[in-house]
């Protein structure tokens, strides 16, 4: 396992990221708990992806999420890290 993996499984990976874009979609309206959502969110992120989990700090653009909306940035970085994590296969069958 290298620095900043979790042992978790993808499943497992992407199902934390779900859960926490999910909790931020819903509680992401309200002015003080979007901030605490971001953060979270990026603690989360490095703890799952290691320093690739920075990304999620874009979040915090604004602290009242006019930038962002909603992104769901830890499901989109756990579905573009899948690929990484799957046993390699051959590219074609030809």
């Amino acid at each position: 396992m290298r620095s900043g993996e979790s042992g978790f499984s993808a499943i497992a990976i992407l199902t934390i990221c779900v859960a926490v874009d999910l909790a931020d979609f819903l509680i992401g309206w309200v002015f003080g708990l979007s901030l605490l959502a971001d953060i979270l969110q990026t603690v989360v992120a490095v703890w799952l992806f290691g320093p690739l989990g920075l990304v999620a700090l874009w979040e915090l653009a604004t602290p009242i999420d006019q930038v962002d909306g909603f992104v769901p940035t830890l499901t989109i970085l756990a579905v573009t890290q899948l690929r990484r994590r799957a046993p390699n296969r051959p590219r074609s069958l030809s």
